[in-house]
């Protein structure tokens, strides 16, 4: 098959290699969208840590063309989502249902390659059906669950004032979420100015460029003087991390979603108001709970059939498998604006709509064509 392999020299490459054997308890996925996350820039930009060669790409969906001998759950021809996290279903953690917290896992995309390819092998149990979804849409499962099980465990209130920092993907995803929740009002927070429009058209109230603005002085005149019931960091910079405990109310809750790159160093005013007004801190890694992969995967599937998600407006830009070195450059440069970047290794029309291509798509893996 042909995949985009990540080398000794740390440089994309793409090229033919050998496709993995299929056991009895695995399935061999078609890949047809994969998307970037922002987790690759930084495993890029900090140096690769996993075994090379590698093959990237964690967040997908595609069709299944081969099951093993033992598989029942899945049939070939359906449409699936893979899930990238490969725990050891035997440590005390994994026992319990606390996948995510697994002592001894392994993730699809590092330790065993991943979707940035043609296609991918991986047990049965780490892919669910999507139905008529569209592929480019089940390809942000994935981010969507990490952004449902944060919501789901912080257990926002019907009512809540929420400060959402970061309006990234994952921002922009969260905050759908929270408005599912029963969220009455979200104040975004970026220092970029189209990102900020995003969260506006899905319906936030307020937004604040910290950059340019107050922000603690916008947030309290925004929530009368309390603060927001609820902060969640999805930016992962040590300043928003920070700034998250400045603008919740006595006794609000704030939530981690951000990975932290750098040391985070809190100035007095911020620690004490974690103790002073007992804030409740609680991160949030990945997105798992029992039965694996958990609600966060089914419920997000659930929702995104019933219409209940705006996908597609944060696709912002597409690329062939073959300009998989391109996408990272556009990403690492800065020189546009982005926000969810797919690698779609199918053959795609160009200016075709995410719903047509995905029609099309799966006409084509029906009939066995490309």
């Amino acid at each position: 098959m042909k995949a985009v392999v990540l080398n000794e020299e740390q440089k994309f490459e793409c090229k033919e290699v050998t496709d993995r054997k299929c056991a009895s308890t695995d399935v061999r996925v078609e890949v047809y969208a994969a998307g970037i996350c922002g987790s690759d820039i930084h495993k890029i930009q900090s140096g690769w840590r996993y075994p090379l060669p590698a093959v990237m790409g964690h967040e997908f969906s595609g069709v299944v063309v081969e099951i093993g001998q033992e598989v029942t759950n899945v049939a070939v021809g359906q449409s699936v989502v893979g899930i990238p996290l490969l725990p050891c279903h035997q440590c005390e953690y994994c026992q319990k249902g606390q996948f995510g917290m697994c002592i001894d896992y392994q993730m699809i995309g590092t330790h065993h390659y991943g979707a940035f390819a043609e296609n991918v092998v991986l047990p049965a149990k780490n892919v669910l059906p999507i139905g008529e979804m569209d592929f480019e849409e089940a390809a942000m499962i994935e981010p969507l669950a990490v952004s449902l099980h944060g919501v789901m465990n912080l257990r926002p209130q019907i009512g809540d004032v929420a400060v959402v920092f970061g309006v990234g993907t994952i921002g922009l995803l969260t905050i759908q979420c929270l408005f599912l929740a029963g969220v009455k009002d979200i104040i975004a927070v970026d220092i970029n100015d189209d990102k900020l429009a995003e969260a506006k058209a899905l319906g936030c109230r307020y937004t604040v460029n910290s950059l340019v603005e107050n922000l603690e002085e916008r947030v309290f005149n925004y929530t009368d003087g309390v603060g927001a019931d609820l902060a969640l960091e999805c930016a992962g910079s040590k300043i928003t991390q920070e700034q998250c405990l400045l603008v919740t109310r006595k006794q609000g809750k704030v939530g981690y979603l951000g990975i932290a790159y750098s040391d985070v160093l809190l100035k007095e005013r911020a620690f004490e108001n974690i103790f002073r007004k007992e804030l409740t801190l609680q991160g949030f890694w990945n997105s798992y709970s029992a039965p694996f992969p958990g609600k966060e995967w089914t419920n997000a599937i659930d929702f995104i059939n019933q219409g209940r998600f705006k996908l597609n407006s944060l696709i912002s830009h597409r690329y062939p498998l073959q300009q998989v070195k391109e996408a990272f450059e556009m990403i690492l440069s800065r020189k546009e604006s982005y926000n969810k970047v797919m690698i779609l290794p199918k053959e795609v029309i160009a200016n075709e709509s995410c719903s047509e291509n995905s029609s099309r798509l799966r006409q084509n893996a029906v009939s066995g064509t490309n």
